[in-house]
């Protein structure tokens, strides 16, 4: 990376939603464009979302501002890249 660049932020998100939310949550997914991959899950966690964004600033506020926001979201663990 040379100066002036910016280097994409990449990061997992582990998501845990009300008991009967997964699948409103999984489709609320559709409407953020930084998702690039979404898998329902057995276990912990419910929802597997990869986001990859133009920097840590917009994954930062796609995380906690709309991510968090959707309806039937308990809790997210959000697992970053390393650069």
């Amino acid at each position: 990376m040379t100066g002036g660049e910016t280097q994409q932020a990449i990061a997992i998100v582990l998501i845990i939603t009300a008991p009967g939310k997964e699948q409103n949550v999984f489709e609320a997914l559709d409407n953020l464009p930084s998702v690039s991959e979404k898998y329902l899950l057995f276990g912990e966690y419910d929802i597997f979302a990869k986001l990859v964004c133009g920097d840590y600033g917009e994954l930062s506020d796609t995380v906690v501002t709309k991510i968090r926001s959707i309806q039937g979201v308990e809790a997210t663990k959000t697992l970053t890249a390393a650069p």
